[in-house]
């Protein structure tokens, strides 16, 4: 959610959300890889 302080964003804030969402799209590829070939990963 974007802040709206009007101040500018944080390198900390920024890293932290881009690594969140690129966690969360992982585990979306992850659990349609595992519907397709049915074989779960570690």
């Amino acid at each position: 959610m974007p802040r709206r302080t009007g101040t500018a964003s944080s390198l900390r804030w920024m890293l932290l959300h881009l690594l969140e969402g690129t966690a969360r799209h992982n585990g979306h590829t992850d659990l349609l890889r595992e519907a397709v070939d049915g074989v779960v990963g570690e």
